[in-house]
């Protein structure tokens, strides 16, 4: 286990929760995550662990209380931008869902203790022109979506069905149901590589928070390898940061990962971050994302996620290769023709 992505781990135990655990790292243990914590955008989540300890009056406990000061004063900002914007696409009647950011966000006890850049906008193809026309001149960070490209081994009004009404600066926003958003979170973040240890706490905030009304059989539905995908990153968020776990299916609790893989998150975890990962949409998202550079090397997990492969014991390696070959031969696809001569 690299040290320091299991002292991540370690210092992100529960973080999520009303009364989090405390945490009590020495003051060189803390100065050396430090950096680790801001930069995965967790430091407000250390600092509440922290708070209670004789480490959050040093140095390095300052600048983490600095963070979670930050989030918070973002967190009002965002809220008031996402409201002009959600106000936006009603006037022109248009019926959106949001999905992680700020659907992520709420399922934490206070504000700002979940950063996000961006609102994650999913609409009806039907309704994609309108919505467009309707933020054209917004200049708040709207991610727009044609439907849920990870969602889509079910329908839209399949998705639509199960959205939840939720409150939001005094009024009502649409978000993905649970289940449908637990999936979406657990397969986007294997899509990235899993290199944000954030994106775990939102796996364990959604399914401790969502748990009397959780239904399993809908979050397990759909195509069996997206499951399978999906149970692993809640047996990761388990095994790494202590997600309670308690009333899923033997399906999820029982399913055994291979060691490459928590050696893979620990290892991202272990590194400074290096911003967003582009990855690869599945095939039917519109439109798609730009592919990474060429050469990029994929870790093991984009490069499983990227091929459709299964998350088993097997060498990671070949999928390294044909993930990285598949980047470059998508990259020189899409070169314009001018350039080719």
């Amino acid at each position: 286990m690299p040290f320091r992505g299991g002292q991540v781990a370690k210092a992100l135990a529960g973080s999520w929760r009303v009364s989090p655990p405390a945490w009590a790292p020495t003051h060189v243990e803390l100065e050396a995550l430090k950096p680790l914590l801001i930069e995965s955008g967790t430091g407000a989540l250390g600092w509440r662990r922290l708070r209670p300890s004789e480490a959050a009056r040093s140095p390095a406990g300052f600048e983490l209380q600095q963070s979670y000061r930050r989030h918070a004063v973002r967190a009002l900002l965002h809220e008031r931008q996402l409201t002009r914007v959600l106000a936006r696409l009603r006037a022109a009647g248009v019926q959106a869902l949001l999905g992680r950011g700020w659907a992520a966000a709420r399922h934490y006890p206070e504000a700002g203790l979940r950063p996000y850049r961006d609102f994650e906008v999913y609409v009806a193809a039907g309704q994609h022109e309108a919505a467009r026309r309707a933020l054209e001149k917004e200049e708040s960070p709207v991610v727009l979506h044609v439907g849920c490209a990870d969602l889509n081994d079910r329908t839209w009004s399949q998705v639509e069905e199960r959205a939840q009404s939720v409150h939001l600066a005094g009024g009502q926003v649409r978000v993905l149901g649970a289940e449908d958003h637990l999936r979406l979170l657990a397969l986007q973040m294997l899509r990235r590589g899993a290199y944000r240890p954030l994106w775990l706490c939102d796996l364990a905030a959604v399914v401790e928070t969502t748990r009397g009304a959780f239904d399993w059989d809908r979050f397990l539905s759909g195509d069996r390898r997206r499951t399978d995908w999906s149970c692993c990153a809640l047996v990761l968020a388990r095994d790494l940061i202590e997600a309670d776990l308690a009333g899923a299916p033997p399906q999820v609790t029982s399913r055994a990962l291979p060691h490459w893989l928590t050696r893979c998150v620990l290892r991202q975890w272990s590194l400074p971050s290096a911003g967003p990962r582009l990855p690869r949409a599945p095939a039917a998202a519109k439109p798609a994302p730009p592919p990474p550079p060429p050469g990029a090397w994929p870790n093991p997990i984009e490069a499983t996620i990227g091929l459709g492969g299964p998350i088993n014991a097997m060498p990671r390696l070949p999928f390294q290769l044909a993930e990285c070959f598949s980047r470059t031969a998508l990259r020189a696809l899409r070169r314009p023709r001018a350039a080719a001569g």
